[in-house]
């Protein structure tokens, strides 16, 4: 007699978590900005060649990188400098596919039991999740569980906002480098106070400084630390979310009843989740009692 086992899929690449597109509101409101105050410069009669100073950029840059640096460690700056993609690209992941993808392994555990989902841990992307449901098929109980998951989003919340404050500090450095830049650049023009055309043009570059450390805390600095507070944030709900979800698949509840609560949890965090359409093959079949 024929073996009767179905042949096992060798696992294939994780599912992706969502899609990766650029921010339209980071690009928009960069060249909103940019666009407003060279226009504004144009109409009052000046040039873009009157700001166009290379010194005082790199006296601006320079000192606030220095200062940043000093501020902070030098992991917690190579990990801010990586999470500067994420202030001009954004990870869209809605909650329902995170709940869609919960109850699909909802309803595979309580068909074939918790431990039939160990064969989908190579095909979860999300790492939060994989892990997740790989210590839930382990037997993990289910308060040790939900304290180690707690635990990772604690900790990775702590290290967003250690990323947040080198962006608010770089925010707040850069206007006093500028005046710092203003202030060499008036010493330079002392020198010459025999030349009183000289003189004038020369405070007005000096000042070139200034606009660029007070334009980069609050057109850049400042916002893309409100902008990666944000992106943070939205994680740590997605996580929430999936905790939510493995601890129900643990304790055995009904894919119905998990669906409903995971689409409430969704919608007191901020974030409304649609429901999906159920399939003509989910439609036809009865409704599964909770045991």
């Amino acid at each position: 007699m024929a073996d009767s086992k179905p042949e096992s899929k060798p696992p294939g690449k994780p599912k992706k978590g969502g899609s990766t597109r650029p921010d339209i509101a980071t690009l928009g409101g960069l060249l909103l900005a940019a666009g407003g105050i060279l226009g504004g410069l144009i109409l009052e009669g000046g040039k873009l060649t009157d700001i166009a100073q290379v010194t005082a950029l790199m006296i601006v840059l320079g000192g606030t990188l220095g200062a940043v640096m000093v501020t902070t460690p030098l992991r917690t700056l190579i990990k801010a400098a990586k999470c500067l993609g994420s202030v001009f690209m954004e990870h869209a992941q809605e909650p329902v596919q995170v709940i869609e993808e919960i109850i699909s392994y909802a309803t595979k555990a309580r068909k074939n039991s918790i431990i039939s989902l160990e064969a989908d841990l190579p095909n979860i992307a999300d790492p939060f999740l994989r892990k997740a449901i790989s210590l839930s098929v382990d037997g993990t109980d289910l308060q040790e569980l939900r304290k180690m998951m707690e635990l990772d989003i604690a900790l990775e919340h702590r290290g967003g906002e250690a990323i947040v404050k080198v962006y608010e500090a770089a925010g707040g450095y850069s206007p006093t480098i500028g005046i710092i830049g203003a202030v060499l650049g008036l010493i330079q023009v002392m020198k010459h106070l025999e030349n009183i055309e000289e003189v004038g043009r020369g405070i007005a570059v000096a000042f070139v400084a200034t606009v660029y450390g007070v334009a980069s805390a609050n057109l850049f600095f400042l916002p893309a630390a409100n902008k990666i507070k944000a992106r943070f944030h939205h994680a740590m709900e997605a996580k929430e979310l999936m905790l939510e979800g493995v601890c129900s698949i643990v304790e055995g509840l009904n894919p119905k009843l998990i669906r409903v609560k995971l689409e409430a949890f969704a919608d007191g965090a901020g974030e409304p989740a649609k429901k999906a359409k159920p399939t003509e093959k989910q439609a036809a079949q009865p409704a599964v009692a909770q045991s």
